[in-house]
């Protein structure tokens, strides 16, 4: 082993490697920041340049991009309200109320520790559980994958902050936005009024970017500037993290499973982990009160989870082809093409090729602390800029972004009209990221539904014969019903009270 490590080592330290990984890592922060590119995005437009690039060099590029790009997108979520990758969408309006509250450091700050704490734990499981967790996420038919998928759709009432009744209905909207085109169980064009760029679907990053992007800009033109931000300096971005650590010190635990576990099923990735872990956050939480106010807490379990899938999300690609989300699926094309065929032969034959993945991994977090601290500081002057300034390049950013998506103006247009949507939705109470949430989830759980239905001849018990379905359906299930509950409990109690009072 120590000879296999020694191997590795020697792999990752040449000049090639080294200046790949750094302008990598520093090419993902700053498309992770702008609003509109994801980390998808800067993993794909990376794939041409590893055509010029050894086997390690151009993995190192992928890794390195892939978790510098899931940070960056908490700065603008942090200083704008503008989630910079759909994985910061989940807690973007908990990082700006404490940047309005004056805590922009604690909060840029817990998201780049505790997101390079998450990955290393991500890295570790990659490391050491790779085959049981594999053999768990194989286990999974379309069963399971309707239960996890209909379960991170109950996480939109956990987390909203309006009445859970708004939140369905938003999350319903989103559903019927995912039902619009061709790639459904039955190939027949819906809701396409015989409009050609509608047969492909709508993507869930140009309606990210819409409701978040747009809408914000829509109501900055709307609404009166806000009392600006005290001018200041920028202060330790690290100060009071190792406090945080200790105090929410079972929260980052918890996140640090959640994102490992979710990461390794496949399709599910480091989005659905976000969502998950803060609602898990919010729901098992002394102070949920304090949730959307400028809480920490719910930053520090979601942070730490959404960057922990992402290394764990490479444990199906290595070992059996299978990508754990999106990056991981482009990362298994660049194996291939460069020779190194996942499977688990990889192991053993190219052991010292697995463990220079895992060092990399490990390197890409460490220096996420460094550089993501000098992103963090050359962000902040939005904070100082002026309105008028700031939005006509968030316009531009977003404008870009959707452009880039599928080299058509459709993209902007889609944007354009989701910004107008989310505005109207926010403006009456309907919470936008549950209506996101059911764009992105949509799909999987429309097509793992009427799969399972084939398969069982129409069947519903097979939805809750196999264990882990049976499991999965319980969480759901209760999660669905958890804010009837509470309602019924909490007018209980209000008619109880005056009863007691004439007493």
């Amino acid at each position: 082993m120590l000879n296999t490590l020694a191997q590795a080592f020697a792999l990752i330290t040449t000049w090639e490697v080294i200046v790949a990984m750094f302008a990598a890592s520093v090419y993902g922060l700053v498309i992770g920041s702008l609003p509109g590119l994801s980390a998808t995005m800067a993993t794909a437009l990376l794939v041409p340049v590893t055509f010029y690039l050894s086997p390690i060099a151009a993995i190192a590029t992928i890794v390195a991009a892939s978790t510098m790009a899931i940070f960056a997108g908490d700065i603008p979520g942090a200083l704008l309200r503008i989630p910079g990758t759909p994985a910061s969408a989940a807690y973007a309006d908990e990082a700006y109320a404490m940047t309005r509250k004056g805590e922009a450091e604690l909060a840029l700050g817990a998201g780049v520790w505790f997101s390079a704490v998450g990955g290393i734990a991500g890295t570790l499981s990659l490391m050491i559980l790779a085959p049981p967790l594999a053999e768990i996420a194989l286990s999974f038919s379309t069963f399971e994958y309707f239960w996890l998928a209909f379960l991170g759709l109950m996480c939109a009432t956990l987390v909203a902050r309006s009445s859970p009744v708004k939140a369905i209905a938003s999350m319903f909207i989103g559903l019927l936005v995912a039902c619009i085109g061709i790639e459904n169980p039955g190939g027949v064009p819906r809701f396409t009024f015989g409009i050609t760029n509608l047969f492909g679907g709508i993507e869930p990053i140009p309606a990210l970017v819409g409701v978040f992007a747009v809408a914000q800009v829509m109501r900055a033109m709307l609404t009166p500037e806000p009392p600006p931000i005290p001018k200041r300096k920028f202060g330790s971005i690290m100060a009071g993290q190792w406090r945080l650590t200790k105090k929410y010190n079972w929260q980052m635990t918890r996140g640090n499973i959640i994102g490992i576990i979710i990461g390794v099923l496949p399709g599910a990735g480091a989005d659905m982990a976000a969502w998950v872990s803060y609602a898990m956050s919010k729901r098992f939480s002394k102070e949920p009160e304090k949730f959307g106010t400028g809480h920490v807490e719910g930053l520090v379990e979601a942070g730490a989870s959404n960057n922990a899938s992402i290394a764990s999300g490479w444990v199906p690609s290595l070992l059996f082809g299978i990508p754990g989300d999106t990056i991981a699926a482009i990362a298994i094309g660049v194996l291939y093409m460069k020779g190194l065929n996942p499977g688990p032969t990889l192991f053993t034959e190219k052991a010292s090729s697995m463990y220079a993945i895992y060092l990399m991994f490990i390197i890409a977090n460490i220096i996420m602390i460094p550089l993501g601290i000098v992103m963090i500081r050359l962000a902040s002057h939005v904070l100082r800029a002026p309105r008028s300034t700031v939005m006509p390049v968030i316009m531009l950013c977003c404008a870009v972004g959707s452009f880039a998506i599928g080299n058509n103006m459709f993209g902007v247009v889609t944007v354009a009209t989701f910004g107008i949507i989310g505005y109207v939705m926010e403006e009456n109470g309907y919470p936008v990221a549950a209506m996101v949430l059911g764009i992105v989830m949509g799909t999987m759980i429309e097509q793992s539904f009427v799969t399972s239905l084939i398969k069982s001849d129409g069947s519903v018990l097979p939805f809750f014969e196999r264990p882990i379905a049976a499991i999965l359906a319980a969480m759901a299930i209760g999660a669905l019903i958890w804010p009837v509950l509470v309602w019924v409990w909490r007018k209980l109690r209000r008619e109880a009270a005056p009863a007691t009072a004439s007493r």
